[in-house]
């Protein structure tokens, strides 16, 4: 199911180190634009710990990148067992590779990253599963899916969940502007008042510049063409999945018997859809 943990592409080595500063790096540009996402992530993790009724659940990460989430996942909760789900190679590989001595260490899996598209009908079957998830996260992903790619996506979810299993998406979700346009402006506006108020000063990182930096560097240039010939997109803002209205649809259309928000500031919310038990 898994491809093996830190392994790079030609063009260079992707060492432990290396690839745990690189995700340093991500976290940092992520935290400066995202002030409130680790109480986001701690409200997510609350969830599924609270969701799930037992010690080890198995839990899929949606779109998981190089596993921030995973990681913390796991950290709160040693017997989950997290199947970090992505298309990007260059960020898989610097999840499998910054977390190579960790998992060798363990006796189960713990985090297992799998390479798979979430727009490919069947990706949720050949995971190679011994039960039905618990649960599924994702946070900050799911928005780059196109509408109809998303309730084909969700639909698929439903038949990997048990009954009872939930959805736990964190995400910019905006109301929809026609028919809550001040809603929709004064949750933007929280947003970018938590931004400015919690902002160092001082010129941050990007999410482009990361971008820029990580092709750059001549130990990820196979990665980062492996990366490309998937024509994979890492300016992603502002599509149509950012809507809230478009994730309820498509969850109610896929079976989700309650959908609704758990955490929120602003249009920032933890979004939470139950299966009928």
């Amino acid at each position: 199911m898994t491809e093996p943990a830190g392994q790079a592409a030609p063009g260079g080595q992707l060492g432990e180190a290396a690839a745990a500063a690189w995700i340093d790096r991500w976290d940092e540009q992520q935290q400066e634009y995202m002030p409130d996402r680790e109480e986001r992530f701690t409200a997510l993790i609350d969830a599924v710990a609270e969701a799930a009724g037992r010690p080890d659940p198995l839990v899929l990460d949606l779109g998981c990148g190089p596993g921030s989430l995973a990681v913390r996942l796991l950290d709160a909760i040693p017997a989950a067992r997290v199947v970090a789900i992505d298309a990007d190679p260059l960020l898989l590989a610097l999840g499998r590779a910054a977390l190579a001595s960790r998992l060798a260490e363990r006796d189960g899996p713990g985090i297992e990253f799998a390479d798979r598209d979430l727009r490919r009908p069947g990706w949720s079957r050949t995971l190679g599963l011994d039960r039905l998830a618990d649960a599924a996260v994702s946070t900050t992903a799911l928005h780059w899916l196109a509408p109809g790619a998303l309730a084909a996506m969700y639909a698929e979810l439903a038949t990997a969940l048990r009954p009872g299993g939930v959805l736990l998406n964190g995400d910019h979700l905006a109301e929809d502007e026609e028919s809550a346009p001040t809603l929709t402006r004064l949750q933007g506006a929280l947003g970018e008042s938590a931004v400015r108020r919690r902002s160092s000063g001082q010129p941050a990182e990007t999410w482009a510049d990361w971008w820029e930096a990580v092709r750059a560097d001549p130990d990820l240039s196979g990665l980062a063409a492996a990366r490309q010939r998937r024509s994979l997109e890492s300016e992603h803002h502002g599509a149509p999945s950012g809507r809230l209205a478009v994730h309820v649809g498509a969850l109610r259309a896929a079976g989700f018997a309650e959908v609704g928000t758990l955490w929120q500031h602003g249009d920032n919310r933890l979004l939470c859809a139950v299966l009928p038990a």
